[in-house]
């Protein structure tokens, strides 16, 4: 089974699938940024190397679903490969970084990819107002995402709400974490798992 979980960045993805994962046993996949060899490149002219950098991140994402699929294990994700295309390379479009040569090229990959590979038996999508993303990206500290603008993170939000409510065809799960802290409020966790336990197990009935 296939279990991803979609989201801005703060809105709680990681914790969420690692407390997830110790919940059920599940396996845990996280996406690997850092040795992406475009990255330092792409900073610098970013224009000039989006569409490779994209390219590169959706091979990744592309051969970690062929894992997936391989995989004897309930494996539980930290971003799917579909909000790669539908919501970052998309704004990376919008933003006026890829031409539509090349993101017409991108998107004829993905979706020759897309024969082969499935759909997540469930994606869960946390939902979150930007103040909320703001707060928990001030809260962990990152200084690499202390420089994000306001402006790009309402942007996702736009495109992660155009994905999920017009493109997404799996079954969902829409969680709205703004008035949350399943982290540290067991209940509200506990709430959490009993509507997937619903979802997946048919189990609780309401």
């Amino acid at each position: 089974m296939y279990i991803a979980i979609a989201g801005n960045i703060g809105c709680g993805k990681t914790t969420l699938t690692n407390m997830l994962a110790h919940h059920y046993g599940w396996e845990a996949r996280f996406e690997a940024v850092t040795d992406n060899p475009y990255l330092e490149d792409y900073y610098k002219d970013i224009r000039r190397w989006s569409f490779a950098l994209e390219v590169y991140f959706l091979k990744e994402r592309f051969r970690d679903l062929l894992r997936i699929a391989e995989s004897e294990h309930t494996i539980i994700q930290d971003r799917s490969i579909f909000e790669g295309v539908y919501v970052f390379t998309a704004n990376n479009k919008a933003m006026g970084n890829l031409s539509d040569r090349d993101f017409e090229t991108y998107m004829e990959l993905f979706e020759q990819m897309m024969h082969l590979v499935r759909l997540p038996e469930l994606m869960i999508y946390l939902r979150a107002s930007v103040p909320h993303l703001v707060a928990n990206i001030q809260k962990r500290g990152r200084d690499y995402e202390q420089t994000i603008q306001l402006e790009y993170l309402q942007n996702l939000n736009e495109r992660y709400e155009d994905f999920i409510f017009k493109h997404y065809k799996g079954r969902l799960m829409v969680i709205d974490v703004d008035d949350m802290d399943f982290e540290h409020e067991p209940k509200q966790f506990a709430s959490i798992v009993d509507k997937i336990d619903r979802t997946l197990f048919g189990l609780f009935p309401e």
